[in-house]
């Protein structure tokens, strides 16, 4: 039996808590707010984020730092903008070599790095790998059954994750390619919110499947530039992840997206998800890397544009549409395809 922290009690760390203690294992589920700690633990329910979901006697909800303390794990489920400074603050309870798993997806705006390379810059004593793939919380926490990635340049650490996060209900397939997982985990947050646009102004299926199909090829266009497996993007973290979270009534982004579409402010649409919106948090660093790499992601500026610069939703549309006549797939893609 292991001791594994949660860092992060909103609905995904609370759905992986549950699902880790259901696993066998000590589970520390850490909040930042001593209050929303104290009731949480008390109500043995998070019912401002997994409400339902009942918590088993071994998840000690705790707001203490120190607590994590001799964790044969840490998962860090806090906000990607938030990933820095969470793993600093963490730095005094950290050990050599620990394993440190990010569940959160997204791009660190400014420096342009993933995630887990924000983990090992910060912590560099310490061992990374994510998870990733198509797994809302509301569903975990349920038992239901689900599919995920764990990724990490270290096989060995890879192969940690799954065996700690496997079970019957939750099958973990491991993956070294983790520029490929993050890269398509984050990115697919924008084509979500483009897809709720859709949704929100009135298109039919027919335009969100163009959407996402195309969202993809974007997607792994800037993955295998930035030096991931073009193989990667077909899979869980890949279309995987971006057909649930385009779809779903679970999708936050996609929700964001809708009310966007529908005329509300970001300001506005924000307060009304009430929970984190990653694709809002990433849209600025995935411009930003398109233009450092050189890559065309037309869907991203139109998105990038709607976010920053008040485009018109049904504009954004219009511009995708009345773009340069194109192939499918240019020369150069097929290419990169093939290797």
């Amino acid at each position: 039996m292991s001791k594994i922290s949660v860092i992060g009690s909103g609905s995904w760390g609370t759905a992986l808590a549950v699902l880790l203690s259901k696993n066998g294992h000590n589970v520390i589920l850490w909040s930042r707010v001593k209050e929303k700690a104290k009731k949480i633990a008390e109500d043995k329910e998070n019912k401002e984020y997994l409400p339902g979901i009942i918590l088993s006697d071994n998840i000690n909800v705790t707001y203490r730092d120190s607590d994590i303390l001799k964790s044969n794990m840490i998962i860090l489920a806090v906000p990607s903008k938030a990933v820095r400074e969470t793993t600093k603050k963490f730095l005094p309870y950290l050990l050599e070599n620990q394993i440190i798993v990010n569940v959160a997806k997204g791009i660190e705006e400014g420096s342009l790095l993933r995630l887990s390379q924000v983990i090992k810059e910060t912590a560099p004593f310490c061992r990374v790998g994510v998870l990733s793939g198509p797994s809302h919380a509301e569903e975990v926490g349920k038992g239901m059954v689900a599919a995920c990635v764990a990724a990490s340049e270290s096989i060995e650490v890879a192969e940690e994750i799954q065996r700690m996060f496997m079970n019957p209900t939750f099958r973990v397939y491991t993956n070294t390619d983790i520029i490929g997982v993050e890269i398509g985990g984050a990115l697919k947050n924008l084509i979500a919110l483009a897809a709720g646009i859709s949704d929100g102004v009135g298109f039919g299926d027919n335009s969100k499947a163009a959407l996402m199909t195309r969202g993809i090829v974007e997607i792994s266009r800037l993955g295998v530039a930035m030096g991931g497996k073009a193989e990667t993007f077909s899979g869980l973290s890949g279309i995987g992840d971006l057909i649930v979270t385009c779809t779903s009534k679970h999708s936050r982004n996609r929700m964001a997206g809708i009310l966007l579409g529908k005329g509300m402010s970001l300001e506005e649409t924000l307060k009304e998800v009430h929970m984190v919106v990653e694709g809002v948090n990433t849209a600025k660093a995935a411009y930003d890397l398109s233009v450092k790499y050189n890559v065309n992601m037309p869907i991203t500026k139109e998105i990038y544009d709607v976010l920053f610069f008040g485009q018109d939703t049904k504009q954004a549309v219009v511009n995708l549409m009345t773009r340069d006549k194109t192939a499918e797939y240019k020369v150069e893609d097929a290419i990169k395809i093939i290797k």
